[in-house]
């Protein structure tokens, strides 16, 4: 039986766009060399419809991803390495994790249903610590700059929208036995990963507001 957290945490031999509408590719690039996009640049981002490129199903889901990660982006703007590093507690995840972990649980999802598979030895070594989080993420997920994360983000999310190009919605509609051993379709599985980030972003609030001298920082912060 696989409960979502335990599946998603748990079992990792174990998520969401590029935008798409003109202009809008600009808010997946990382903000030290990019500024995030502006009213302007972001028109259409909350209108949740079909996309040019995508089967009807398939780009409003895409339309929800591309809502959900500018949110996740301008949570961590700014941050210094190590802000990104800093451990709240001896139980937390840093912030710089749980970035990695939102790339690492969009790679499980893509070999999942695009291929039909676990990940492999190599995918595993690159992204098994940030499945699972915890001790083996505290240890292993460090030293980087804001860059590393969002360019990660970005070349997830571009394998992502490339192959949901290649599908359409009878695809989307596929369904095997899943979440709590019950028929879930590809859809299911993929809306799950938007609703993981969401998730995810909360947490990236929570604790870049409890960072040391947050006060300052923030007041300061690009």
């Amino acid at each position: 039986m696989i409960d979502r957290r335990h599946f998603v945490f748990g079992s990792c031999t174990a998520l969401a766009g590029t935008a798409l509408d003109a202009g809008y590719t600009a808010a997946l690039i990382p903000p030290l060399a990019r500024p995030m996009p502006s009213d302007q640049q972001a028109a259409g981002l909350h209108l949740i419809r079909p996309l040019e490129g995508y089967s009807p199903q398939i780009g409003q889901l895409v339309a929800m991803a591309n809502w959900i990660r500018p949110s996740v982006l301008r949570a961590a703007r700014g941050l210094s390495q190590e802000e990104l590093d800093h451990l709240h507690d001896s139980e937390s995840n840093t912030i710089g994790a749980l970035l990695m972990h939102l790339a690492a649980t969009e790679v499980f999802y893509q070999v999942n249903t695009f291929e039909g598979r676990a990940r492999n030895e190599a995918e595993e070594r690159r992204w098994g610590a940030a499945s699972r989080l915890g001790a083996e993420a505290r240890k292993q997920i460090k030293g980087h700059g804001l860059d590393y994360y969002f360019s990660t983000l970005q070349e997830v999310r571009e394998k992502t929208l490339a192959e949901f190009r290649r599908r359409d919605d009878d695809w989307f509609q596929e369904a095997e036995p899943f979440f709590q051993n019950q028929p879930t379709n590809n859809y299911c599985k993929w809306f799950h990963v938007v609703e993981h980030e969401a998730n995810h972003r909360g947490q990236i609030a929570w604790l870049e507001k409890r960072l040391p001298g947050h006060e300052f920082a923030a007041a300061t912060r690009p």
